[in-house]
């Protein structure tokens, strides 16, 4: 689906249009095909594909973009919106070590300016997104060889598009232009951005909805459905719940995905791992590919930082880092499985913060949700097929940005060469995982969340448990086993273990006689081998055994629940936000981890502000007019 390598040529023309000064658009850019080139089926179709190719928030690689300018986006503009809804949400900190990605830093305690290169990244992105959706409609209306069936199924798609990065760019900064294919830029019009309405972008997935198929020639193209989630996310995010119910009911009874196939939650793991993409659970993703020519750039390359630091998958670079209060949401009741609504951070999950790796370490014995260990890699669980996490090993800074590692976005080590590009810079750190923008488990959280506000509380609450049903199936859950495919020895008995003599420090052995892995840690000079014995975490997921007895109950426990079964895929902090809560949430998040993290000494969320971030300077200093008026208007508290 991502051929970015092959239509870059074709596109670069149309980046420039919201980050350029006017005067140079109307230049004909060199080399390239104009519009009238391209007005054909088959140069339509390419076009369509480059509109697609943005949404992982990278259009070229890195050496491109900073070598002549003609590159859009990078780490800072991640489709996955890891900094914007992950870290800014309290889910995780930017991690690494003091010197790197400060702007990103300055974003994660509220401190961001309009003229860090971050916010420009992303505008960028995402104007470059919209900009190509809008030059596919435009170049369609000269094609004289497209039916008008063909024209519809387009401009279909094409406002799909347009409608994802316009819902990109206003859930961060909420005043913003909104842009068709219309539109001119001889006045600097364009650049107004007074209209806070959401009606555009409805009117966008409106039609996209009525008039794309229900099944798509390829899988990662929208479909009616996908059009269908995205209205209803809108919806959601303005609290028109009864225009959002019908919608996700009927996504919940009829939805398909882009391939065919029923909307039905998988297993967890599964949604992360990338041999099960875009499967029943898979409502619209970003694709991504490699060892297809484009020397790893259709991969996931906009995540490529977020990896364990060293070791282990990646090799680099430490970001992305998951926190302490996101770990303790995961403990649950020791009797009912249900989770601490109301006091879950005053006791810490216990961690290896402090502990070498060749040293030995007890882990958390408590009673947990199994979704926490396909979110998190912590010391002693088994991280994919890599074996049992080492803790500091694989943490760049542990005194700097804690213990913890990320995981949904990682590779398994079967999967390397395969499922990871050898072209790309740096090998390892480029995948074929996609990165999932609405699954089938955001539309049945977001059911509950309707019938909480204008429905029925009993419904709710067979919404939240059809999500923690799957959650609780311990098929579905991390286990010993997982440590096997790269174990040193798997041994059923004491006698079996004692023969194993051929292991060096941090090779480990699965014990199937105790549903433990051993891991050595250490061979003294007398010949003394000191292990390290894990056990698989304690696991506990109940259901609701009856419905709420409260709205305000029901909205605790359905936004709980979206933290668990969300987590790390970046909708946090914008789901506090369109809730109302994010000064609250984030302060008391704040309260106790400054005393974990010293640089978020500072950090603040002031209420009226921080619920939208800074537009970029940049962008409001290219919108002056020929009258020397400047059109774009900064948030406020700017």
């Amino acid at each position: 689906m991502k051929h970015k390598n092959i239509i870059l040529t074709i596109t670069i023309a149309m980046v420039h249009i919201c980050s350029c000064n006017k005067n140079k658009l109307d230049q004909p850019p060199l080399g390239q095909l104009s519009e009238t080139d391209l007005a054909n089926k088959h140069g339509v179709e390419g076009l369509l594909i480059g509109a697609y190719a943005l949404l992982d928030g990278v259009s070229t690689n890195n050496l491109i973009y900073h070598m002549d300018g003609s590159g859009i986006g990078g780490f800072y503009s991640s489709g996955s919106n890891w900094i914007y809804g992950s870290v800014c949400g309290s889910e995780a900190y930017t991690g690494s070590i003091t010197q790197d990605a400060p702007d990103v830093r300055n974003v994660e305690r509220f401190k961001g300016l309009a003229v860090d290169g971050v916010f420009e990244e992303k505008w960028r992105a995402v104007y470059a997104g919209i900009a190509r959706a809008n030059t596919v409609l435009r170049v369609m209306r000269k094609a004289g060889d497209m039916t008008p069936d063909d024209t519809t199924k387009v401009r279909a798609e094409a406002v799909f598009l347009r409608g994802h990065y316009h819902f990109e760019a206003k859930k961060i900064w909420n005043n913003i232009p909104l842009l068709d294919e219309n539109v001119t830029y001889e006045e600097g019009n364009y650049y107004i951005n007074n209209d806070t309405s959401w009606s555009f972008i409805e009117n966008d997935f409106t039609y996209a909805m009525q008039n794309l198929p229900p099944v798509q020639t390829a899988v990662g193209r929208a479909n009616k459905y996908a059009a269908e989630a995205y209205l209803a996310k809108a919806y959601m995010f303005q609290g028109k719940f009864t225009q959002a119910l019908p919608l996700l009911k009927e996504l919940i009874e009829k939805g398909v995905t882009a391939g065919g196939v029923p909307y039905a939650l998988k297993n967890y793991g599964d949604n992360f791992n990338i041999e099960f993409k875009n499967e029943s659970e898979s409502v619209f993703a970003v694709q991504s590919s490699v060892n297809d020519g484009g020397f790893g750039w259709n991969g996931n390359s906009s995540d490529q930082l977020n990896f364990p630091y060293q070791g282990g998958p990646g090799a680099c670079c430490g970001f992305f880092q998951p926190s302490q209060y996101l770990i303790n949401h995961f403990k649950t009741d020791p009797v009912t499985g249900l989770p601490d609504l109301d006091t879950f951070n005053e006791l810490d999950v216990k961690s290896d913060a402090g502990i070498e790796s060749n040293q030995q370490f007890a882990p958390y014995t408590g009673t947990l949700d199994p979704r926490l260990d396909w979110t998190v890699g912590r010391r002693g669980v088994p991280y994919l097929d890599w074996g049992p996490h080492p803790g500091k090993a694989w943490i760049r800074d542990q005194d700097f940005s804690g213990p913890y590692g990320p995981k949904k976005n990682t590779y398994y080590k079967s999967q390397q060469a395969h499922f990871t590009d050898p072209n790309f810079w740096s090998p390892p750190l480029v995948s074929a995982n996609n990165v999932n923008l609405i699954r089938f488990a955001d539309i049945i959280l977001w059911a509950a969340e309707a019938e909480i506000e204008i429905g029925s509380l009993a419904r709710a609450t067979e919404y939240i448990n059809m999500i923690r049903q799957r959650a609780a199936d311990p098929s579905g859950w991390v286990k010993n086993e997982d440590n096997i495919p790269f174990a040193k020895a798997v041994t059923n008995n004491q006698s079996e273990f004692d023969q194993i003599t051929d292991i060096q420090p941090s090779e480990w052995i699965v014990r199937g006689d105790l549903d433990q892995t051993w891991v050595l840690l250490d061979i003294k000079p007398d010949g003394t081998k000191v292990w390290n014995a894990y056990s698989v975490p304690n696991y506990r997921l109940g259901l609701y055994t009856t419905p709420f007895t409260s709205v305000e109950y029901g909205r605790k426990a359905v936004r709980y629940e979206r933290m668990l079964e969300l987590a790390m895929e970046g909708h946090r902090f914008f789901d506090l936000v369109r809730w109302g809560i994010a000064d609250t949430e984030i302060n008391d998040y704040l309260r106790k981890e400054k005393g974990l993290r010293y640089y978020l000494d500072d950090a603040y969320f002031t209420k009226g502000t921080n619920e939208y971030f800074p537009i970029p300077q940049k962008e409001i200093d290219l919108s002056v007019d020929k009258n020397g008026v400047k059109h774009l208007k900064q948030n406020p508290g700017y």
